[in-house]
């Protein structure tokens, strides 16, 4: 089983994204923090699940999504690191991502 470690920037987009819908309902941005953990949770068990982001086919990083948001991860040895949410409608700026992976 994989070990699992978010970052601290990671976190923050979390956060964000959660005050943001807990501005109109406060409940949907509680699920919505469950899902995403949930669904990073399965990731120490299945690492390599999620799929590359089409905007960086040759990139180390992969994405698993929970609407309305994609978290973007690295899979290093045994190891996952969260490092990057954002909103789907969102274009990904991959320097931010390239950032955070070399940072974490």
């Amino acid at each position: 089983m994989a070990r699992l470690f978010w970052t601290e920037p990671a976190l923050t987009d979390l956060d964000a994204i959660a005050g943001y819908i807990a501005l109109d309902n406060p409940l949907a941005a509680s699920r919505f923090v469950e899902k995403v953990f949930a669904r990073v949770e399965r990731l120490k068990r299945h690492p390599k699940s999620g799929k590359r982001p089409s905007e960086l086919p040759r990139t180390h990083c992969r994405e698993v999504l929970v609407p309305p948001c994609r978290i973007f991860y690295r899979v290093e040895n045994n190891d996952v690191y969260i490092l990057y949410l954002m909103r789907c409608e969102r274009l990904l700026q991959a320097h931010l991502l390239q950032e955070r992976e070399r940072n974490e």
